[in-house]
């Protein structure tokens, strides 16, 4: 089973987050899935200096951050092919609402990657399942709150929820250690650090949010 997953720099402050990042390929690997890393060639909307916290007014591009999490192994998400892949997952990371998107600064009007919106959008026209961690779920929300409103989670943070259903998706509450399942849309979301407090208690909502995703992939059985 190939299962896209969808980097968006390195480091929670401008990037992916790492750990949910890593926990993710670290549950694919153990499923026996092979994980095929996906990141925009574009330049991060900041660069944070995690140390301080302060914005260092560097350029750095997302595809090369990604890169350092992905060992090398990561193609540009504009040539991602959706017949190729059986399933997709997004980590999250201030580099979701930042680099995929602009959900951090625009909210419901914002604006999502173009090859990070054209692989989501495949994927669920081929009714194939999308796992959302953390804030990664606005992106789905943007891209297709409006195709159905799907059932997502950040957790129970009121105004990030608020937003999401701004975007036309239905926001549900839940735990660190539990998961959100959409059947009819195929998807699935945790709010991993989002509401923490440690690696893991994230750690325990990846692993069953990926467990979810990869059930939902496996080939219908015949005269089901």
């Amino acid at each position: 089973m190939r299962v896209g997953v969808i980097l968006s720099g390195c480091g929670f402050q401008d990037g992916a987050e790492i750990h949910e990042s890593v926990l993710t390929l670290l549950a694919l690997s153990r499923a026996g899935a092979e994980a095929v890393c996906f990141a925009p060639d574009i330049d991060q909307a900041k660069v944070v200096n995690h140390l301080t916290g302060d914005e260092t007014g560097e350029t750095r591009n997302v595809l090369q951050e990604s890169a350092r999490i992905a060992r090398g192994a990561i193609q540009d998400v504009a040539s991602a092919n959706a017949e190729e892949l059986d399933a997709l997952i997004l980590p999250g990371g201030f580099g979701a609402a930042l680099n995929l998107s602009n959900f951090a600064v625009a909210g419901p009007d914002s604006d999502v990657d173009a090859g990070v919106a054209a692989l989501v959008r495949a994927m669920h026209a081929a009714k194939k399942p999308i796992g959302a961690i953390c804030i990664a779920p606005a992106v789905i929300a943007r891209v297709l709150g409006d195709d159905g409103a799907p059932t997502l989670t950040i957790g129970n943070d009121e105004g990030t929820a608020g937003a999401l259903e701004a975007c036309g998706a239905t926001h549900e509450s839940c735990p660190v250690d539990a998961f959100v399942v959409d059947l009819d849309a195929r998807i699935v979301s945790t709010p991993a650090y989002k509401l923490g407090p440690e690696i893991k208690d994230v750690a325990a909502g990846i692993e069953r949010c990926v467990a979810e995703v990869l059930t939902l992939a496996q080939p219908a059985t015949a005269g089901a």
